[in-house]
């Protein structure tokens, strides 16, 4: 019996699967086996044209291919490959390694591409399970990208028998690419940024308190939640953010690709973070994943390490704001079915905004607003205290008036991002403020007595939670960052307790 390494999808990872071959005595017949789904049991017409279609003859024998574990679902076209190379190696008695073979195969054989290649591969590479493939040789330019990883690219299924009888492989391996963007070295490790902006924080006129806030939270990647008038700049600030976020780092880079692949978008390799913005008529499924038999992910799940922005916050159903609690304290999300059981990463900076009230005039001094109390009220409870607690920044926007101009761009805030994000590894945090544990609190986030007296006088009178005291004191953390502070002052505390919404 011989046998290939390939690997399939088993939720957002990639789990190995052993394609194994026998050819033996009985009626002429081919048979895959082991739970594959139709684009693998249909891969028998393409690997028999394949074969035939290069000198290849199929021995009248019964042949089976089992894709091991057989309890494992098995899907994919890039099956093909190993399929065929095995059974065009049946008499080959030498000895063929431990290989990872992927690739779809065309009815003369050439073999083409596989869009769920590069996300498989890389979940393989992050397990450590991978050290040499076989691949389309259209898919080296984004496979290559993926580090500590020898690939080889075929055109064709006889040259990837020619590598796999090669008694020694070519010299020639898959050129490993760089990434060609500005970056920071901290540490031996390179974090990339760009300095493109082609929606810039110049054009929000006025809001200075607003621009505030989403400069701290970009530094820190705090959450975010902007309320104010229609047409005062809430979404505008939401959609400038993105371009302003920290600098990431080469893994950091190869995931938000592999997000962009199972979005089904081509990847695009720029150190650029996710921005997802779902309408609040997306039911609960689209937004945290699920599915019967699969849990696909959703758009907290392809909003990992970047942006998740909720226009018009109240709007979206109660049962989806309350679920979100569990992403935005964990920073990761639990798919249950009764067939499967998936965890999604989802450490993703949340910002959101709303009206004042269900009109939106409640804040001008121009428009009188047409709601009564009770018409406001309902509105605004549809928000909880336990979501609210988990908001570290609130702000109120105020109407637009003739005299505000613009102020600072997208250039000037990413360099302060990018400083503060500096001092941050500098510490040696592995996280981002937004993200440190109740242990890195107390490590990174040291009181004075001054200080200490500041937040137990808060606890007091707004009656902090243990949750928003924590958020307090990391929101405090990162404005000192971005002051250029290494220990955390009064005003800065102060600053942090006036984002809370009381």
């Amino acid at each position: 019996m011989k046998q290939l390494l390939c690997a399939t999808f088993e939720g957002i990872d990639a789990a190995s699967v052993e394609v194994q071959f026998t050819a033996t005595k009985g009626l002429p017949a081919f048979t895959i086996v082991g739970m594959a789904n139709t684009a693998i049991t249909e891969s028998k017409e393409r690997v028999k044209s394949a074969l035939l279609s290069n000198g290849f003859t199929f021995p009248p024998k019964r042949l089976t291919v089992n894709l091991a574990p057989s309890d494992l679902r098995k899907e994919g076209s890039h099956f093909d490959l190993p399929i065929a190379a095995l059974i065009a190696l049946g008499n080959y008695e030498g000895d063929i390694g431990d290989w990872y073979v992927f690739g779809e195969l065309g009815l003369d054989g050439s073999v083409t591409e596989n869009i769920l290649l590069y996300p498989i591969i890389l979940s393989l590479a992050n397990q450590g399970a991978i050290s040499r493939a076989i691949v389309p040789n259209v898919s080296l330019s984004k496979l290559s990208k993926i580090p500590n990883i020898t690939f080889y690219g075929v055109d064709s299924l006889s040259e990837a028998l020619e590598l796999l009888r090669a008694q020694k492989l070519p010299e020639e391996k898959a050129h490993l690419s760089t990434f060609d963007f500005n970056h920071i070295i901290h540490n031996e490790k390179s974090y990339y940024y760009h300095e493109h902006y082609p929606l810039d924080f110049i054009d929000i006129k006025g809001q200075e308190h607003a621009k505030r806030s989403a400069l701290i939270a970009a530094a820190g990647m705090h959450n975010l939640l902007l309320e104010g008038s229609p047409g005062s700049g809430k979404s505008m600030i939401a959609k400038r953010l993105v371009h302003i976020m920290p600098p990431l780092y080469n893994d950091e880079m190869l995931e938000c690709a592999k997000l962009e692949i199972l979005e089904g978008k081509e990847p695009s390799f720029a150190p650029l973070r996710p921005f997802r913005s779902p309408h609040h008529s997306s039911t609960g499924a689209s937004i945290f994943g699920g599915g019967t038999h699969k849990a696909q992910i959703g758009e907290v799940g392809l909003a990992h390490g970047g942006i998740l922005f909720f226009d018009e916050l109240p709007h979206f159903s109660k049962t989806v704001l309350e679920a979100l609690r569990e992403p935005l304290e964990d920073r990761h999300i639990r798919i249950s079915r009764v067939n499967t059981k998936v965890t999604y990463n989802a450490n993703f900076l949340f910002v959101a905004a709303m009206n004042p009230c269900p009109c939106g005039n409640l804040f001008s001094t121009t428009i009188a607003c047409r709601c009564s109390d009770l018409e406001i009220n309902r509105y605004k409870s549809r928000l909880s205290d336990p979501f609210l607690d988990r908001i570290d920044l609130y702000v109120q926007m105020h109407a637009v008036s003739a005299e505000d101009k613009p102020s600072i761009s997208s250039r000037q805030l990413h360099a302060k991002v990018r400083e503060a994000f500096l001092r941050q590894k500098m510490r040696g945090q592995e996280r981002l403020n937004g993200a440190l544990s109740d242990a890195e609190i107390a490590h990174y986030c040291p009181l004075t007595p001054e200080t200490q007296h500041v937040i137990d006088q808060a606890i007091g009178r707004f009656g902090l939670s243990f949750r928003a005291v924590s958020r307090v004191l990391k929101v405090a953390r990162t404005i000192a960052d971005i002051e250029g502070e290494s220990d955390i002052g009064k005003a800065h505390l102060l600053e942090a307790l006036s984002y809370r919404k009381r």
